[in-house]
């Protein structure tokens, strides 16, 4: 029973270090610290159509924290289990588990991939009278036909602000 509930801490703390949402700091409202107080030039733009679409993004910080996490739980597992195989006085059997189960824990994190694909949308706008389009991290119901403000602050990028809300 505890081999078990063991493996599935592991299983499950692993899961979970490979889901945070990276759109979520990655939206167009989201900015690093090196985009406070800075002049960033803005302007009205008419959207015209909003896709659907999907990015894939850098995972490999996710995919660190599952290998410790992995690692650290396998090892406290391994050296529970193997103090207790070895006796109430055996302190080889737990040392021996855990270097086991640090090393299986860590390498079950490495199932992470190093990519995620998150939801993003595909903005169709026009800029006077061009017309364009922008790929943006977040979800259709962020945006709506009709003005909107998109901020420009590095090189070519556009950061399309939504102009609608989700009802979730």
């Amino acid at each position: 029973m505890k081999k078990s509930l063991l493996s599935l801490s592991v299983v499950a703390m692993i899961a979970l270090s490979g889901c945070s949402n990276k759109s979520e700091t990655l939206g167009p409202d989201v900015y690093d610290e090196h985009g406070l107080n800075q002049e960033q030039s803005a302007k009205t733009i008419q959207i015209l159509s909003i896709v659907p679409a999907k990015v894939r993004v850098d995972n490999t910080e996710n995919k660190r924290l599952a290998q410790a996490a992995g690692g650290v739980v396998g090892a406290v597992g391994g050296a529970v289990l193997g103090h207790k195989m070895g006796g109430r006085h055996e302190t080889g059997g737990a040392v021996a588990g855990g270097a086991i189960g640090g090393v299986l824990g860590a390498g079950a994190g490495s199932m992470v991939s190093d990519t995620k694909v998150i939801d993003a949308v595909t903005i169709t706008y026009k800029d006077g009278k061009s017309l364009k389009s922008s790929t943006q991290a977040g979800r259709v119901c962020q945006y709506a036909n009709g003005e909107a403000l998109m901020i420009s602050s590095y090189s070519g990028e556009t950061r399309i602000q939504p102009n609608a809300v989700c009802a979730d």
